[in-house]
């Protein structure tokens, strides 16, 4: 994992999602990773950006005390700076290295439902795929289907700050370009507003006869 991307672990970490809610050692090693980066934070600091209470981060400072991860080191007679020690430093990396293959597992199951999904618009030779939505879960349909049969003839979204962008090396239009575009399906790559895109669509698709097809 690149250096950027190793960077963005403490913001990842700390995503309060409704499933991927964060674990004792996720909030460990966001506290080891934003420490690595900034001794000088303070509790009140790492509880504002990891979303923790002073109490939370209090008792995992004192725990990683305990365990020789973390050392307090005192600025005045107030405060302190929270150095990792040298077995802080290779917890850390562990860490890492753990959450990073749980990840890659994690997108490798994602793209593999993904062909799961795709696998029968292949089998019909349906192969000319419009994707609508320039977001994360496109970036995920397009590495899923990198090395396939299937072709992408356009690249929609509603965002005018996106149209004419560049996303991924494919032009984002907008969606009045279904009218003109030759496609076997459009592909909604984009979770958070499916059933209104597919009201959208679905006057394009009865008119074009192209699938519309749905995560």
């Amino acid at each position: 994992m690149s250096g950027n991307a190793e960077n963005m672990v403490t913001g990842m970490l700390i995503t309060n999602g409704c499933y991927l809610k964060p674990s004792k050692s996720t909030r460990v090693l966001a506290i080891l990773d934003a420490l690595s980066r900034d001794s000088s934070l303070s509790q009140f600091e790492l509880g504002r950006r990891l979303n923790l209470s002073g109490a939370m981060v209090n008792q995992y400072l004192k725990q990683l005390q305990q365990e020789g991860l973390v050392e307090f080191l005192p600025v005045n007679g107030k405060s302190y700076n929270y150095a990792l020690t040298e077995q802080g430093r290779r917890s850390r990396r562990r860490m890492f290295s753990d959450y990073s293959s749980e990840t890659v597992r994690l997108y490798s199951t994602i793209k593999a439902f993904v062909l799961d999904k795709l696998q029968q618009l292949e089998v019909e030779g349906s192969r000319d795929l419009a994707l609508f939505g320039a977001s994360e879960t496109c970036e995920v349909v397009l590495s899923a289907i990198r090395g396939t049969s299937f072709k992408i003839m356009a690249l929609l979204d509603n965002d005018t700050r996106k149209q004419g962008q560049l996303f991924h090396g494919h032009v984002v239009s907008a969606p009045h370009v279904l009218g003109q575009v030759d496609c076997d399906a459009v592909v909604i790559t984009s979770f958070g507003k499916q059933g209104e895109i597919y009201e959208q669509l679905k006057p394009y698709a009865d008119r074009r006869g192209f699938q519309i097809v749905r995560f």
